[in-house]
């Protein structure tokens, strides 16, 4: 009984001492792992932050490109008849989206699915006044049928999406 009890003298304090340096140590580790990630995170945020603003700033410029008073004036022919003005219009939204539509990465989903829309109720909107036209019509008819058909919008989309891209921006920073 006396080795027992001389053996528990030091094996209780062994054990006491033995649990606190384990406790120090996974706190330490537990410490240095949360270092860790917060440098990867920040040099992740270094690296990425220029990517989306980019990204940003690429989809403010398809929306203003987008915008009928900017599509219009940039590629109105008077040559065109209003059927060809069509296409060249669709054609140029489709190419300015796909040519950005890997921006969507950087961005939420929400600000996404404006800028989606938008572009969207653009192509409705220049079909819609497409249809209103005649066979012989002109491109220039079609540019006025446009921009008749956006004056009588209630809400502009192209404008929403550009509201909500500049309060996301304005989030980061």
């Amino acid at each position: 009984m006396n080795i027992a009890l001389e053996l528990i003298k030091v094996v209780v304090p062994a054990s006491v001492v033995l649990y606190a340096v384990y406790l120090m140590v996974r706190a330490f580790i537990q410490r240095e792992i949360e270092l860790k990630k917060l440098e990867v995170r920040s040099r992740s945020i270094e690296t990425i932050l220029p990517s989306r603003l980019q990204a940003y700033e690429r989809m403010t410029l398809f929306l203003e490109r987008i915008s009928p008073q900017n599509l219009l004036i940039r590629l109105t022919n008077p040559a065109f008849s209003a059927k060809d003005f069509q296409k060249v219009l669709l054609d140029e939204i489709r190419n300015e989206y796909n040519h950005n539509a890997s921006q969507q990465v950087y961005m939420s989903e929400d600000v996404w699915s404006k800028i989606r829309n938008a572009k969207e109720d653009l192509i409705m909107l220049i079909n819609e006044a497409s249809g209103a036209m005649m066979p012989d019509a002109k491109s220039i008819d079609l540019s006025k049928k446009i921009f008749e058909l956006a004056m009588e919008k209630k809400v502009d989309l192209i404008s929403l999406a550009l509201t909500e891209l500049k309060k996301e921006i304005q989030q980061i920073f």
